[in-house]
């Protein structure tokens, strides 16, 4: 690449300093930049949960899958949007970081569309045909306009409907030994309002039935009540008032975010430290932290609520205090005690070093 294209990328990333007016992204510097920096630290955070038992071997296998299913969805958005010059993709700037929840249900929908998009675009070898002759024999680069046609078939035809995260995506029921439970049951949700996703754990023993006649039941229930962030007692009650043949022990919810980065626009102060440190160059520009909260709540004892005929035995719920940790490169560590100690004291433990990004 000769000098004037170098500086001109650099110039398209530098804009990404400025403050962003709306959660679009503009360029397809950007975009590369955006997707690079939220799958990188996707896969970071979920081999960091595993590494530092903030789960049990059996959560954290889940958590995996969950983020699989993110990481596959950002590099479907990645294919779909980085040659189309008519749609841009929406971002929650504010804390998130992650792509808007409506981009997961227009990208659900495209795959429902499927036969209809693929009838309109040329077959994959003519496409291969024409680049080669393009490049080999012509020497020219390939327009924009067929780069966009090749995304697009890749798009259409290589994505799998099934590994696209879903606003509430259902996890299996598994037999477990300990935690006073004889069961545990897993789902992870996008919630709507926050434009993050968070994965839950609920552990549970059944009053008389069998495990596979409830199991319906229980994935409508959770479909139905749990899809969206809400006190972890709340969510308990909730859950334990519609299931009177389950008995919950004990509830878990990972609050994945926010991720802290260069597109970010909320007022946390990580947030200011990194973005502060990109301005002044100290930082480079794939320079992040990402937020874990976790929040869990056990049952304590049970009451009976309801009329004379008609009783029914419910947990008393307890909830820990919210345990928050932070994942990040050691160097922005580093700049994240130098700039706001008091913030990085109050965590739960101390920040969690995971690698750091370069961007090509």
């Amino acid at each position: 690449m000769g000098g004037d294209g170098r500086a001109s990328i650099i110039m398209t990333l530098n804009q990404i300093v400025t403050p962003l007016d709306s959660a679009v992204l503009e360029t397809k510097a950007q975009y590369k930049v955006y997707f690079k920096i939220v799958a990188h630290a996707l896969k970071e955070l979920v081999a960091s949960i595993e590494k530092e038992n903030i789960c049990t071997d059996a959560e954290a296998t889940f958590v995996k899958q969950y983020g699989n299913l993110l990481i596959y969805s950002l590099e479907a958005f990645r294919i779909k949007y980085l040659f189309d010059d008519d749609e841009r993709m929406r971002i929650d700037l504010t804390e998130s970081g992650f792509p808007s929840y409506l981009e997961f249900r227009y990208l659900y929908n495209d795959l429902e569309l499927r036969h209809e998009h693929v009838s309109k675009l040329p077959m994959v070898e003519a496409i291969k045909a024409e680049f080669l002759e393009t490049l080999m024999k012509y020497k020219q680069p390939i327009d924009d306009d067929k780069l966009h046609k090749a995304a697009s078939v890749i798009y259409y035809t290589s994505v799998e409907k099934q590994f696209i995260y879903k606003r509430f995506v259902q996890g299996k029921i598994l037999p477990v030994i300990g935690l006073g439970a004889e069961y545990m049951v897993s789902w992870s949700f996008y919630d709507v309002t926050y434009n993050r996703p968070f994965i839950c754990f609920m552990y549970f023993n059944l009053n008389k039935e069998k495990i596979e006649d409830v199991k319906q039941e229980l994935y409508s229930v959770l479909e139905q009540t749990a899809d969206r962030d809400m006190e972890i007692d709340m969510l308990a009650y909730a859950i334990d008032k519609k299931l009177p043949q389950l008995r919950p022990k004990r509830i878990k919810k990972l609050d994945l975010g926010p991720l802290h980065n260069v597109f970010a626009k909320d007022e946390l102060e990580i947030t200011h430290v990194i973005l502060k440190a990109i301005v002044e160059k100290t930082f480079d520009l794939s320079a992040y932290a990402i937020s874990l909260g976790v929040d869990e709540a056990v049952s304590k004892s049970e009451f009976k609520e309801g009329s004379l005929f008609n009783k029914q035995t419910l947990q008393v719920w307890e909830k820990s205090k919210r345990k928050k940790y932070l994942f990040s490169p050691h160097r922005v560590i580093q700049s994240l005690y130098d700039e706001i100690p008091e913030i990085i004291n109050a965590l739960t433990g101390n920040p969690i070093e995971i690698s750091s990004l370069k961007l090509d």
